[in-house]
């Protein structure tokens, strides 16, 4: 396929880009900056003109989209302030999504966030390990554009019953070079904010490529994480010490993820085979 990618220049794009290509995709990375060449498009998602100008065909470039990776964002909370973050995500990815159906894209996989789970859990999740299955629970701005991100494809489907689109709520990227400071062993709370979670950039992109594949016609969240946590010690010595009163619903005797990926591998096949264990 070719694939327009937005923030194709950041941490989990540049990994999705290589692997794409890697696939035999042709990608067409769209950023506000990023390296001339292979592709690669100067866009400002909030400038509408430019998203669905840029979609539509550039020079020589490409002339039509067969789907769309938006990746585009402030990629965190605390970054920029709470309005400049709600101003830029809301609105790049608004533009993005019509700009799409505009022209007739209709396969869209997007970054949501592990963050509309209710991190960063100072207050207790309903429960663990934690799933797509409890109303979003945003607790910053950043979190709460996601959240509404999900409310907007939701309305979207419904208006176009033939699109499908794609929310992939991933947990904290890491790439190799970050394994360097795993584990984070000493303290149980440093990495608590996310039930010790993360995903390796490569898993993410595998993610993305099953959802191109297999996500059918509608609208779906997934979280996306590695298949283990941050740790050595194991789940249920972390959730006693630090979340001795939440409700427990798995065997917590290892140190498997407890952001539930279970809806993932089942729906889309998603199957992660890169972990921190691994020393690269």
């Amino acid at each position: 396929m070719r694939i327009a990618l937005t923030g194709s220049s950041g941490k989990l794009g540049t990994v999705v880009a290589r692997e794409l290509r890697s696939a035999g995709h042709e990608v067409i990375g769209l950023d506000i900056r990023g390296e001339r060449g292979s592709g690669f498009v100067q866009v400002d998602l909030v400038d509408y003109g430019q998203v669905i100008d840029a979609l539509a065909g550039v020079n020589d470039k490409h002339d039509g989209i067969d789907a769309l990776v938006h990746l585009g964002a402030i990629p965190a909370p605390g970054i920029s302030s709470d309005v400049a973050t709600f101003h830029n995500n809301m609105i790049s990815t608004f533009n993005v999504f019509w700009a799409a159906v505009r022209l007739g894209i209709d396969r869209i996989v997007y970054a949501s966030s592990e963050t509309v789970l209710g991190l960063p859990f100072d207050i207790d999740p309903p429960y663990i390990p934690v799933d797509e299955a409890y109303t979003p629970r945003p607790e910053s701005v950043y979190s709460l554009v996601k959240v509404l991100e999900e409310r907007l494809a939701t309305e979207l489907v419904r208006w176009h019953p033939e699109l499908s689109i794609t929310a992939l709520r991933f947990s904290n990227v890491m790439v190799p070079e970050d394994y360097a400071q795993f584990p984070f062993d000493a303290d149980a709370r440093a990495r608590k904010w996310n039930l010790w979670g993360y995903i390796d950039a490569r898993d993410g992109a595998q993610a993305v490529q099953r959802a191109l594949k297999n996500a059918p016609a509608g609208f779906d969240t997934f979280i996306i994480a590695a298949a283990d946590t941050v740790m050595t010690r194991p789940n249920a010595e972390l959730v006693a010490e630090v979340y001795p009163e939440v409700e427990t619903r798995a065997d917590l005797s290892g140190t498997e993820t407890l952001l539930s990926i279970d809806k993932a591998r089942r729906l889309l096949g998603y199957d992660p085979q890169h972990s921190w264990r691994d020393g690269r």
